[in-house]
């Protein structure tokens, strides 16, 4: 996909990766509808705040009307609670899975026929290394992010007819609000990130890999599961 003169909307655009993704795509010519829950927390120059809330089905129809000319979907927005499967609360798990596996497919079922009906164009999912490794700490955000994996795929291959390219993010731990735990020396710098993903969307890749820990885990999915 030609980014330049693109229309794109980035959900979670107000901070971490989504941020830089919308900060970049504006620098290639992109006009960007940069999507928050707080449209009003968006502070960066060249863009259109748009509110949405990935968890509100109102609030994606409301948008998907707004931006009527978009032909690039950046599924950003997520949230981690670090809940466990089973120690955990059952409202967390919910939480996770409505925002990080519903709410970027009822974003794209919205989108969808706005990218077809301006040509076609792509959609990227933001995902994660936890796709494919599961810590028990962080159970219900790999589940969801795994969840998001699969969907990925499936609307890969529904949306390939219809025009619309769809590529898949996977990262481990970057410098942003959602690691801030984390030593900097075990982060990816999520410019470097975003910059790989827009490449990634212009040449019309299925996956990208944005950091050695990704890399590693995916070449190691065939190995026996490590005992507990």
């Amino acid at each position: 996909m030609e980014l330049k003169d693109a229309v794109a909307v980035v959900t979670g655009a107000n901070r971490g990766l989504g941020r830089h993704l919308a900060a970049q795509l504006v620098e290639r010519g992109v006009k960007v509808y940069a999507a928050a829950r707080r449209p009003e927390t968006v502070d960066m120059a060249g863009v259109t705040p748009l509110h949405l809330d990935v968890t509100n089905q109102e609030s994606i129809r409301a948008a998907a009307r707004a931006a009527s000319d978009a032909t690039l979907l950046v599924n950003n927005a997520g949230i981690s609670t670090s809940t466990p499967l089973l120690a955990g609360g059952l409202d967390a798990v919910r939480l996770e899975m409505e925002t990080n596996f519903f709410g970027p497919l009822a974003v794209t079922r919205a989108f969808a026929p706005v990218i077809e009906g301006n040509g076609g164009g792509a959609v990227l999912n933001v995902l994660s290394v936890l796709s494919w490794l599961h810590p028990a700490g962080l159970g219900s955000y790999a589940a969801a992010k795994a969840a998001a994996w699969a969907q990925t795929d499936a609307v890969r291959e529904e949306l390939a007819p219809r025009g619309i390219t769809v590529t898949a993010l996977h990262v481990g731990y970057m410098d942003t609000d959602m690691a801030a735990g984390v030593p900097a020396d075990q982060k990816a710098d999520p410019a470097d990130v975003a910059a790989q993903a827009l490449t990634g969307i212009e040449k019309g890749l299925p996956e990208i890999l944005a950091d050695e820990v990704s890399r590693h885990v995916k070449q190691s999915l065939a190995a026996v599961p490590a005992s507990a």
